[in-house]
């Protein structure tokens, strides 16, 4: 390894400051819109109706000392950030092919262990549930993605390997975040990353987060597993998601996938089990997707009200 690569970071961080000019280089825009219908059997509204739109920006450019700076930005409705604002995901990045690459997300941002952000079948429980916070109402993926999150992935240190690290601090308690995450892609086909977080504010809470997620795809078949574990200040908050998935592509424009979950939460008496199937079609730059989605023992025991639930989805999607 030459010295260039041994400073990495620093060097990069460096350039970054030092390279705060006008960058020529080209500007993108693309867009989705999506509408859909959906029922969920625990909700009061049953049947809903709703639509989404983004426009997006990108750019990129070369500087004069061989780094690529590269900008991407997002506008929408203001549904997906939580506000009335339309500026959503937004990031800067600066990389280079002995350096690594580091970007700041100013919103949106996926940690470094990015094997924590969604399980083998997808966050079946999100869905079903119509909980971003999980069984018994404790945080299962906090800090996946976040503001003013600075991500740093090192140079390729062998083939198919890589590695990423990661740190934020945001939020109403000064909660902070870190992260490393390893991937690795040598075989065909194969896929195994292992990720490690740990998220912590002043309000006591500490969460440490540790996923394996694998996948082989052989073919037009691809079998999926993941195993999350969520370690809180309090062993009582103790959570475990297993996932598996199974998707099938039977042509170019059509595929099927098949997924299950298991929640074990150390305050419930039964584990969630949520099963699901999804169905997609795709034609040009539109995609048709169905989903149906069953959960057991949502409270967390196996005789409570409001026990089993039902979602189903039927959605188009439209890139431009």
């Amino acid at each position: 390894m030459n010295n260039l690569k041994k400073i990495g970071l620093t060097a990069l961080a460096g350039s970054l400051v030092a390279t705060s000019v006008a960058v020529a280089g080209e500007l993108s825009a693309s867009g989705s819109a999506s509408m859909k219908v959906s029922n969920h059997s625990a909700s009061a509204s049953g049947k809903t109706v709703g639509m989404a739109n983004s426009v997006y920006l990108a750019g990129s450019g070369e500087l004069d000392n061989g780094l690529t700076v590269s900008m991407s930005f997002e506008l929408d409705n203001g549904a997906s950030n939580g506000t009335t604002s339309p500026f959503d995901n937004h990031s800067v990045t600066v990389s280079s092919d002995s350096l690594g690459s580091l970007t700041v997300h100013g919103h949106g941002g996926t940690n470094a262990a990015s094997a924590l952000d969604g399980t083998a079948a997808g966050d079946l429980w999100d869905n079903t549930l119509g909980l971003t916070t999980g069984p018994s109402g404790t945080d299962m993926q906090s800090a996946a993605s976040g503001d003013n999150l600075v991500v740093y992935t090192l140079p390729t240190l062998a083939d198919g390997i890589a590695v990423s690290v990661s740190a934020a601090t945001a939020g109403a308690n000064n909660e902070t975040s870190t992260a490393i995450g390893l991937s690795y892609t040598g075989v065909e086909g194969l896929t195994v990353s292992l990720g490690k977080g740990d998220d912590k504010s002043t309000i006591n809470v500490d969460i440490e987060q540790t996923t394996m997620k694998a996948s082989y795809a052989f073919g037009p078949l691809t079998i999926s597993a993941s195993q999350s574990d969520y370690d809180h200040t309090t062993a009582a908050n103790d959570q475990e998601v297993t996932s598996y998935n199974v998707a099938y592509t039977v042509s170019d424009a059509i595929s099927i996938s098949y997924g299950m979950e298991d929640l074990d939460n150390n305050t419930d008496t039964a584990e969630v089990e949520v099963t699901g199937i999804t169905a997609s079609y795709t034609s040009g730059g539109m995609t048709i997707t169905g989903k149906s989605i069953s959960a057991d023992n949502v409270d967390g025991s196996s005789t409570g009200t409001n026990n089993d639930n039902e979602y189903w989805k039927l959605a188009a999607s439209f890139a431009f």
